[in-house]
């Protein structure tokens, strides 16, 4: 009703900064852009062997689950991932499967990673992507890098940010849903935990008990319990791959759940977003939800 298509478009080429502002970031629409990326030396070049050379035994922080599920809800808590810190070659052997274990291991942290840990990386792509940073008329709040095993499967959300993920190698599978999907996403607030190893190897979850409560989505969007939450049998998600040298633009305030093929490589950009109008009427939408709930 709001104008969304039943399929994200694709762009076969990276748009005037004018033409991508006016078509897509100001209406709020995703799309997928091919030959936007093409030029980096990264598609060539980061194979496993030449990350073992260009970044090699430096400690790196990685996220480590028993279930692949980082930054979700599990046993009526919201868990976060154990940030272990370990040589980048170990984590390698893991992906590549020189080693086995029976965790998930996902380099994912999302704090500009690729220029904080990875600086030895960028000079393969870009800090920024020039005609989004003219286009908005600022350069990225973060640059990450992300690298993981196939079970690392990222839990339904939404950022503050206007999103552009550029996939290196592999695909990366995203479900989306635009802000208007809000009604029939269900939210709780839950307490805030943490993955920490115990002696014998097994995991256990900690509470983070001076941390406020997390405001999640409990939903799995592959598997809706619809007995629990039928309001998500109204919502209408698009589905979409993003292969290697393509970019997705993931609007700001757009709910995703990703998954990906195993060693999958791929950089993004997050620019802050702009609070003008569109967000506030997510922010209507979000307070008549929470209204009509309680009511």
């Amino acid at each position: 009703e709001l104008g969304w298509t039943e399929s994200v478009p694709y762009l076969d080429r990276p748009p005037s900064p004018l033409e991508f502002y006016r078509e897509w970031v100001s209406p709020n629409k995703p799309c997928i852009i091919q030959n936007a990326i093409s030029h980096w030396p990264a598609l060539k070049k980061w194979t496993a062997a030449y990350l073992r050379e260009v970044v090699g035994s430096k400690v790196v922080s990685v996220a480590v689950t028993p279930n692949g599920y980082a930054d979700a809800v599990f046993q009526d808590r919201f868990v976060m991932p154990e940030e272990r810190q370990m040589p980048f070659m170990d984590f390698l052997d893991i992906v590549e499967k020189k080693v086995t274990s029976p965790n998930v291991f996902y380099v994912q942290k999302q704090c500009s990673n690729l220029t904080e840990e990875f600086p030895e990386l960028v000079c393969d792509v870009q800090p920024d992507i020039p005609w989004m940073s003219e286009a908005l008329g600022k350069k990225p709040d973060a640059v990450n890098f992300w690298l993981g095993e196939s079970a690392a499967v990222t839990s339904l959300h939404k950022d503050h940010y206007e999103n552009l993920y550029c996939v290196i190698s592999g695909e990366k599978h995203f479900l989306l849903h635009p802000p208007s999907d809000r009604p029939f996403i269900p939210y709780d607030l839950y307490q805030p935990a943490t993955y920490q190893v115990s002696e014998d190897g097994s995991f256990e979850i900690v509470d983070e008990k001076s941390a406020d409560k997390v405001p999640w989505i409990p939903l799995d969007p592959l598997n809706p319990n619809l007995e629990q939450y039928p309001e998500y049998a109204q919502a209408k998600p698009l589905h979409c791959t993003v292969k290697a040298g393509e970019m997705l633009y993931l609007p700001s305030l757009w709910f995703h759940h990703v998954q990906q093929s195993h060693g999958c490589i791929a950089v993004n950009y997050w620019y802050d977003m702009e609070y003008d109008l569109k967000y506030s009427y997510y922010q209507l939408l979000d307070c008549l939800t929470k209204t009509v709930e309680v009511l």
